[in-house]
């Protein structure tokens, strides 16, 4: 029936397995759920050894790194059934039909994407970039989602069958953060895979501060600039690649690095200070991805 796997990195995700599991069990049907730490080895590993005295559960930690798409290909593999649930370690469940939600949705598609909500309120200021961008243009109502079903489908919260997964898989020859979703998704949408957004949300828990999330955004950028070289991805599948063309055959990439290079310690302080502008943010995403022209 449903495999639900959970890659995790330095973090205790027993409590979020403790509800999985009682939700499964409620529920009546067959199930696993498979953990493994990315050999992170750490000190909260001794509470997700709990995991395994759970029936139908187990924890291994990993004795080397693989990245994060790797280790998502590995839990795939050792999954039994035919229907996976991916689900990050620091994803908190806020409704008590969760699981019931997806079952009753299991019917006619290949993929289930669920959604994801940030908290109403930000933890802190210096977390309030990461949590603006969430908010503003991540935590969309299914309703929107449909409207650009691959574009707005992201790998945490998402039920696929396993023979689909097995179709694409992560791209595990990429190894720094950001965009193995989009990466996915644009292979699934090749395949013409039948996608369904549906309302059921999971609530993101562990929040980027300010600078841990400029510099994600500088790998996930990093990496978006590689597709697109390497030609993994189609140009028209993501707006700022569209934006990004556009510029490299209207030679205003070397323009636009420069201006980058003169503003980017005001974009930096504003990024990482109090209150950060997705407007700046937005520029600099551009301006970074532009000096990356000429690497």
């Amino acid at each position: 029936m449903l495999s639900i796997l959970v890659p995790i990195y330095n973090y205790n995700v027993y409590p979020l397995v403790l509800e999985l599991h009682k939700q499964c069990t409620d529920c009546g049907i067959t199930f696993e759920i498979l953990c493994q730490d990315d050999a992170s080895q750490s000190s909260l590993n001794v509470f997700n050894e709990n995991i395994n005295a759970l029936s139908n559960c187990s924890f291994d930690s990993l004795k080397k790194n693989l990245a994060h798409r790797e280790n998502r290909n590995s839990l795939a593999e050792k999954a039994q059934f035919n229907y996976l649930l991916f689900i990050d370690g620091d994803s908190l469940i806020i409704h008590d039909n969760y699981i019931q939600k997806y079952i009753e949705n299991f019917t006619d598609f290949d993929i289930l994407y669920g959604g994801r909500l940030h908290p109403e309120k930000c933890p802190s200021d210096n977390q309030k970039l990461r949590w603006k961008y969430g908010r503003f243009f991540e935590d969309k109502a299914a309703v929107n989602r449909n409207k650009n079903q691959f574009q707005s489908l992201l790998f945490n919260n998402t039920v696929i069958k396993k023979d689909c997964f097995d179709k694409v898989k992560f791209d595990k020859n990429i190894k720094k953060y950001g965009h193995d979703d989009t990466q996915l998704s644009y292979h699934l949408s090749l395949l013409k895979s039948k996608v369904n957004h549906i309302e059921n949300p999971v609530e993101h828990g562990e929040i980027d501060t300010n600078l841990d999330y400029l510099n994600k955004t500088k790998e996930s950028l990093e990496n978006l600039i590689t597709l697109y070289k390497e030609e993994k991805i189609a140009i028209d599948f993501i707006k700022l690649i569209q934006l990004y063309h556009f510029l490299k055959r209207t030679k205003s990439t070397f323009i636009i690095s420069k201006l980058y290079s003169i503003i980017e310690k005001s974009l930096f302080k504003n990024l990482t200070g109090d209150n950060p502008n997705l407007l700046v943010f937005n520029m600099f995403r551009i301006g970074y991805l532009c000096t990356l022209n000429s690497k």
